[in-house]
């Protein structure tokens, strides 16, 4: 396929998504019977976002125009290691391979493994020839180049099998938000879609907020309670309850609204329902070491990424920041 078919065929898939016709709506039904975190809700918002931020052929066009995509790439056959820890959160990455125009051969999570398949089945409807460059399988092997994303734990082992190939390996990633006392009632309620989407899951989900001296919290608390329903959620409820019977036993102070607790650490990374909050005193001090932590993917906050944008990444926005196309070019 030339770069003009795989553009084509991305756009329809684009339109075939923002349809969300009978049999998407049973694939969506079906990602919710296989993984419980993966609700329709979500499963739908992770949808639109990449069909009106990634599938659209303008954006296309002037993210091939950037790399100055041809047709004259030699094939290799990209291994990816996707992860599975909010809905289609590896299709950024099958994404970049297939517009590359290499081949890939998909080693897909177990928490998702019907979203992705579906839209390749999809592809392959409509063009043969995706299903000779796309192709699942549980063992990656003879394959030119690796792209990995894991845990910690993971992306050592990722480094042992992979390090002599070309490769591009993830861990742990999570994002921060910077408060300055300022936010608006409409800012707070964005920040509520960064930190309560996929339940937090992503690595773009705020886990950790920094706040000035004297910060007050009520209003945060309020706006926050718009994501209560969240408790319904059996998985999120039983989290909710297992956190805050270990604070209440270890005597540790907390403020929660009924559904999100809010907890004083300098821990990072959060457990589903909890926030960790952090209070800051020289912001230029604060800015300058979140933004060499490896460990951060986005910071949201007033000259950052702007509230509620930080669930909606586009074609530039890569995961830690490797740019996986120039990668993919590179090999």
């Amino acid at each position: 396929m030339k770069l003009s078919q795989r553009i084509d065929l991305l756009e329809k898939l684009g339109t075939y998504l923002l349809e969300d016709g009978p049999q998407l709506k049973e694939v969506k039904k079906k990602a919710y019977e296989s993984n419980k975190w993966f609700t329709e809700e979500f499963t739908g918002l992770a949808i639109r976002n990449i069909a009106n931020l990634m599938l659209k052929r303008d954006l296309l066009n002037q993210w091939a125009a950037h790399y100055q995509l041809d047709d004259n790439i030699l094939p290799r056959t990209v291994g990816i290691v996707m992860a599975g820890n909010i809905p289609l959160v590896g299709f950024h990455d099958f994404l970049s391979v297939f517009v590359s125009g290499h081949r890939q051969m998909v080693k897909l999570s177990e928490k998702d493994r019907i979203l992705l398949p579906h839209l390749v089945d999809q592809l392959t409807r409509w063009e043969g020839e995706v299903g000779k460059s796309v192709v699942f399988a549980d063992l990656l092997a003879g394959c030119d180049a690796y792209i990995a994303t894991g845990s910690n734990n993971s992306a050592r082992h990722f480094h042992h099998y992979f390090g002599k190939y070309p490769s591009l390996i993830r861990s742990n990633m999570t994002s921060v938000a910077i408060l300055t006392g300022s936010e608006s009632i409409k800012d707070l309620e964005s920040l509520a879609d960064d930190v309560h989407t996929y339940f937090g899951l992503g690595c773009r989900s705020i886990t950790h907020l920094y706040v000035p001296a004297g910060y007050e919290f009520e209003n945060l608390l309020q706006v926050f309670k718009k994501y209560e329903y969240l408790m319904d959620h059996t998985k999120y409820r039983n989290n909710y309850d297992y956190n805050l019977a270990l604070l209440i036993m270890n005597q540790k102070l907390y403020m929660t609204n009924g559904s999100t607790i809010l907890t004083e650490g300098e821990e990072l990374f959060a457990p589903v329902s909890q926030l960790f909050y952090t209070f800051y005193g020289d912001k230029d001090v604060l800015i300058k070491d979140l933004q060499q932590h490896p460990n951060i993917q986005c910071i949201i906050g007033k000259g950052f990424t702007g509230f509620g944008q930080s669930q909606m990444p586009g074609l530039f926005d890569y995961a830690d920041g490797a740019d996986v196309m120039q990668f993919l070019l590179g090999i």
